[in-house]
């Protein structure tokens, strides 16, 4: 996601102070009869505060009529995260997945409670992160103004804003060129090596795509660290290729009467699968640390480098079988 977000999409926009609030010391049979009469507005958490209204920790509705009556709600309280009220919503929902958290306390800068995002909003919040993201994904800007303003821009501008983008893409494919024109012997001897070109490039494409869009939301959401995520997305692409390299293998051998050829397809697809997930990762990756939006990542440049490296592993694997 971008950096620069919209006030409206803050923690404070979504909470609601209507919410069940002890302190510690009280038994759990009081604080049951003092939300009995209550409008709550949250029923999933119960909030412990101090006298200055400090967040201490929470117990949960199904504890509280789980606990016996005399309890102390200071004893049986669990720590719980808690956001600030302008931590982003996003922020926000990401918490709640990571702790399996129904809702999230919201706090001041001296940690005293504001109130919670209940269940409801943190589903609206979801829904509405991931719908932006497809529309990013799919270059359609969210603000309506920017999106109008695209549409009646001049031709000049439209080309102005599209052309840098698309100079990579030929930069990129002089690049694909030159090199398809270091192998020109091997393709004039073997014509057959030029016909797997385009399946292989757009099956890297393909995977390459897959990934970006599972990390642009993943990114924002997952905890986990940039190591163990790369590990993760390399070992899946390895799988996609060597099924999809099994599964060509025996079509070209039998089409085309020669194991070499066979070798060089299946083996470029292997390598094409955990290439292409690195770069699908790695883009998105180093746009967010540059705190830049992580959807370019799935446009031309992610194109240009699976597609160069494609071939780059392909025409290796040629010039080792046919050297």
């Amino acid at each position: 996601m971008t950096a620069r977000r919209h006030r409206s999409e803050d923690a404070a926009q979504h909470l609601t102070a209507a919410v069940a609030r002890a302190h510690p010391e009280a038994s759990v049979e009081a604080v049951r009869a003092g939300i009995g009469g209550r409008e709550l507005e949250d029923t999933e958490l119960v909030c412990v505060v101090d006298d200055n209204d400090r967040l201490l920790g929470v117990l949960t509705f199904a504890e509280l009529y789980r606990l016996p009556a005399g309890t102390a709600v200071g004893e049986a309280m669990q720590a719980s995260p808690a956001v600030l009220a302008g931590e982003d919503q996003e922020k926000v929902a990401s918490i709640a997945l990571h702790h399996r958290l129904n809702s999230v306390p919201v706090v001041d800068a001296g940690h005293r409670l504001l109130g919670v995002v209940p269940a409801q909003a943190l589903l609206r919040i979801l829904r509405h992160e991931h719908v932006e993201d497809i529309h990013r994904l799919a270059g359609i800007h969210r603000e309506t103004s920017v999106a109008r303003r695209a549409l009646d821009a001049p031709p000049l501008r439209r080309a102005r804003d599209r052309l840098p983008w698309l100079v990579m893409g030929l930069v990129g494919s002089m690049f694909a060129t030159l090199i398809m024109s270091r192998f020109e012997a091997a393709l004039h001897e073997k014509l057959a090596l030029a016909f797997f070109v385009p399946g292989l490039v757009y099956l890297a494409d393909a995977i390459g795509t897959q990934t970006e869009a599972v990390v642009v939301r993943g990114l924002s959401l997952s905890h986990v660290g940039i190591g163990r995520l790369l590990v993760g997305e390399l070992r899946t692409g390895l799988i996609i290729g060597m099924v999809l390299g099994g599964l060509t293998f025996p079509v070209v051998w039998l089409a085309f009467g020669e194991a070499r050829l066979a070798f060089a397809v299946s083996g470029a697809l292997f390598a094409a699968g955990g290439v292409a997930t690195t770069v699908g990762l790695l883009l998105p990756w180093l746009l967010v640390r540059m705190k830049r939006d992580p959807a370019f990542g799935s446009g031309p440049l992610a194109t240009v480098i699976q597609d160069v490296l494609t071939l780059l592993v392909y025409f290796a694997f040629v010039s080792l079988l046919y050297g």
